[in-house]
């Protein structure tokens, strides 16, 4: 019911991670008779999902939408049925997906909107609610996913909706068949939901953080994604040269991801920043000083 009415939804579904959150929803929605157009950066729980459900897949390049329209266009009048997914930021390079015109490709083409929030919910918006508030399409968007494990600093997902999307409860396997998070889980996302509502100053020192550790690297001449998020990936050529990088960066006490294909884009190595806002500035400037290290 918090869910629901942080998103301004009448129906929100728990589950017991985001991973089966995505793989709750889609696999359902997107059964045998489905056609799913999906970023070809998806999360791989939604091309699991897709897989489960048995739907027709047709990915478009990432956050090209000349190249989805393109392809609803070849739909035809199937397009109009059509189910397109896309993140809010994605995971490995920290970018946004061009959602106001994907809805605009929506509008004229029809077919029906999923947004995995997962790292954007409590990040953007207004009040926090991701991507689809940022931009104003919230109305546009059919069903929001998302994750306790991110900004609420808890386990378990979620999927809020309308009033048709109870459906799921009757019909999810992977909601059915498994168990909900625990109370102790629960709490700390109503306690984080409360904080995100309270205190919006915090999503500001998040991205004053994310501004402040981007700057610094650049400025040291790495190759960063081309959009400031709280997911700063420094893009390395080499799995080796990542990681020797990361090795040296634990031994000066500064722990990053270390990302390898195939969670990593084909032929990249990432070491994956990921920034709060409980980081201070000299913690900022500490890693930024480690990264440095690297470059004299």
């Amino acid at each position: 019911k918090e869910i629901a009415e942080f998103f301004n939804r009448p129906t929100a579904i728990v589950f017991s991670t985001g991973y089966t959150a995505n793989l709750g929803v889609i696999s359902t929605l997107a059964d045998h008779n489905a056609v799913v157009l999906l970023d070809a950066d998806s999360h791989a729980s939604i091309y699991d999902a897709c897989s489960l459900g048995g739907a027709e897949i047709i990915r478009f390049r990432h956050n090209d939408v000349n190249d989805l329209e393109r392809r609803m266009v070849r739909l035809g009048e199937r397009a109009k049925e059509a189910i397109i997914i896309v993140e809010g930021i994605y995971s490995m390079l920290g970018d946004v997906a061009p959602l106001a015109e994907i809805v605009d490709i929506k509008r004229r083409l029809g077919g029906y909107l999923i947004v995995d929030e997962a790292h954007s919910f409590g990040v953007l918006g207004a009040t926090g609610r991701g991507l689809a508030e940022a931009v104003g399409v919230e109305d546009d968007v059919d069903i929001i996913v998302g994750t306790f494990s991110k900004s609420l600093a808890s386990i378990g997902g979620f999927a809020v909706g309308s009033e048709a999307m109870e459906v799921l409860r009757y019909g999810s396997r992977p909601y059915i068949f498994t168990a909900s998070p625990s109370p102790s889980c629960i709490a700390t996302v109503r306690s984080s939901l409360r904080t995100i509502a309270s205190q919006p100053e915090l999503r500001q020192k998040l991205m004053d953080n994310a501004n402040h550790l981007y700057d610094g690297l650049q400025k040291l001449g790495y190759e960063l994604s081309s959009h400031i998020s709280p997911v700063v990936p420094v893009i390395i050529g080499s799995k080796e040269e990542g990681l020797r990088i990361w090795r040296k960066l634990i031994s000066l006490g500064v722990y990053v991801n270390l990302i390898l294909p195939p969670a990593a884009p084909a032929g990249i190595t990432l070491l994956r920043c990921s920034v709060n806002a409980a980081h201070s500035r000299e913690q900022i400037d500490a890693i930024i000083q480690a990264f440095a290290t690297q470059k004299q």
